[in-house]
């Protein structure tokens, strides 16, 4: 004597010759299958999406300050976006301006718009994309000066002179290039 506990329930109802020669294959499943596994599905989809939010909550909480070696090499990508961009023929405003913008998303949905070097308040898109742009000219002015205006890289020389100079060796000056092979 089987216990009532112990009844199995099956996935589908049960198939009638009928039924059997009116539909075939996925059209079968569809009819019979879905309606029966409704409720099951429903459960099912819907255990996933109540904790997703608690999965996404901790990465976005973890989300450190961009350190210094971080915005070290976010520079040295957006200067080397700003060269390439430059041998392909785009003007320098418009290369500089996409690579800063690069940089800008990054540190702000990577980071939170927190930078370790400036503090722990977040910066606002606008003041990330300022910032950028200057890294992003810095940098190119250190890797491919040639395809920097001369009147952007005589500014840029300027100001490294005179911070170096008004800061007294205080201040540190861009990070060097890249090494070449």
């Amino acid at each position: 004597m089987k216990s009532a506990w112990r009844v199995r329930v099956p996935l589908c109802p049960p198939r009638t010759d009928r039924t059997r020669l009116r539909a075939s294959g996925l059209g079968l499943i569809f009819r019979f299958c879905v309606p029966f596994l409704k409720g099951r599905l429903r459960a099912l989809l819907a255990a996933p999406l109540v904790l997703l939010p608690l999965l996404i909550q901790p990465a976005i909480a973890q989300a450190a300050p961009a350190t210094e070696a971080d915005m070290g090499l976010y520079t040295r990508i957006g200067a080397i976006n700003v060269c390439i961009a430059r041998t392909a023929g785009i003007e320098f405003d418009k290369a500089v301006a996409i690579a800063g913008e690069t940089i800008a998303q990054v540190i702000q949905g990577q980071h939170g718009g927190v930078i370790q070097q400036v503090g722990t308040k977040p910066l606002t898109i606008e003041e990330l994309r300022k910032g950028s742009i200057n890294s992003a000219v810095l940098g190119a002015v250190q890797i491919c000066p040639k395809e920097v205006p001369a009147d952007v890289t005589k500014k840029v020389n300027d100001l490294i002179k005179a911070r170096g100079a008004g800061a007294a060796g205080g201040a540190k000056a861009p990070a060097a290039a890249p090494a070449t092979n």
